[in-house]
């Protein structure tokens, strides 16, 4: 099915590193057209600049998700570029977790504007485009924080359990209005990325350190189930994919 991939244009946000980066390098070895957006441009740099010597095509653009215009000014990036917009992988994320009675109420904020409103913000710029040519497909990084809730992720999970929750409204929705917009919504668990370097509160880390180093795998892992969701024809749709180390008893 790789052939539905080739020629398709997909935005990536998070796309600096990790799972976004290991993300863009897959499909643009199978053809696809990537738009990079993240806030570290000599990461995005770096990265489309490696997938263009190995024969792919990439652009990238600074991208703070939290930023409504952001968001619209890479979807027009992509446009402008490319002359459409199939798919936008939604991948930014900070995982800074910690007890509710630390009170770490500034990484709360940062984790609802991040993980909530960045989810909100690349969806509203998105949406417009993929109503209009009745086609599209957004997919989102929760957790599977946003499957069970565990202590220290008392803020985290609920940010992860709204996107899916509304990544699956979001896949009714456009079935009943007949856009043809596909969802999918996948749920890590122990994935090796910096998401544990946003961790402040030090028994956290620490707790968090040990889980990964003991059953975490690699990005690529969650690359290959976005290759597999983008791959599909487009008449069908799997709308959510748990994945994690066969290890690790999530």
């Amino acid at each position: 099915m790789a052939d539905n991939i080739s020629g398709k244009v997909v935005v990536i946000t998070g796309a600096s590193s990790g799972i976004g980066e290991a993300t863009a390098k897959l499909l643009a070895s199978k053809g696809a057209k990537i738009v990079l957006g993240a806030r570290r441009t000599d990461r995005l740099e770096k990265i489309a600049d490696e997938i263009k010597a190995a024969g792919g095509e990439a652009v990238y653009q600074a991208l703070d998700v939290t930023v409504a215009a952001d968001n619209e000014a890479i979807v027009k990036l992509a446009k402008d570029t490319y002359g459409k917009l199939d798919v936008i992988f939604l991948n930014a994320g900070l995982m800074p977790s910690s007890p509710v009675s630390a009170l770490k109420t500034d990484e709360w904020d940062r984790m609802v504007d991040v993980n909530v409103k960045g989810v909100l913000n690349g969806v509203a710029a998105v949406m417009p485009t993929f109503t209009e040519q009745k086609s599209g497909h957004i997919i989102a990084t929760s957790s599977v924080a946003g499957l069970k809730a565990y202590p220290g992720g008392g803020v985290y999970c609920g940010t992860k359990w709204f996107v899916r929750s509304f990544m699956e409204v979001l896949r009714m929705e456009s079935a009943m209005e007949g856009t043809n917009i596909r969802t999918a919504t996948i749920y890590p668990a122990a994935i090796n990325t910096e998401l544990l370097d946003t961790i402040t509160d030090k028994n956290t880390a620490a707790a968090f350190h040990d889980l990964y180093e003991k059953h975490g795998i690699s990005p690529d892992r969650i690359a290959a189930v976005v290759e597999f969701a983008v791959s599909l024809p487009a008449d069908t749709t799997v709308n959510e994919f748990t994945v994690g180390p066969a290890n690790q008893a999530w």
